[in-house]
């Protein structure tokens, strides 16, 4: 089934080629900017990245970017008084995004 979709994808995209529609793009020839992806999951950075353009990111995601980014913070401070602050607010969000979770079930 997989097959199917995958051919019909490059057929699409070898017509798309053909037809010029890949041409004069923004940001055409620029390096892609992955540093806003670092801290998305691997295997959700392709849904991720689909549905921000869509104006469409569901808050789970968000959570979970806010949760490495806090873990990241949280490693590199050496002020207890914001490493504490730091870690309350990731387990804030942490509860929140398994409540939020829990909603979806």
């Amino acid at each position: 089934m997989t097959d199917i979709f995958k051919k019909i994808a490059l057929e699409k995209i070898e017509e798309a080629i053909k037809n010029g529609e890949f041409e004069n793009l923004a940001k055409q020839g620029q390096p892609l900017d992955l540093s806003a992806l670092a801290s998305i999951p691997p295997e959700m950075r392709g849904a991720y990245t689909i549905m921000k353009n869509s104006g469409l990111v569901p808050e789970e995601v968000e959570l979970l970017k806010e949760i490495a980014e806090l873990k990241e913070k949280i490693g590199c401070n050496t002020d207890p008084e914001q490493k504490s602050a730091l870690v309350k607010k990731l387990r804030d969000t942490e509860l929140k995004y398994k409540l939020r979770l829990e909603l979806r079930r």
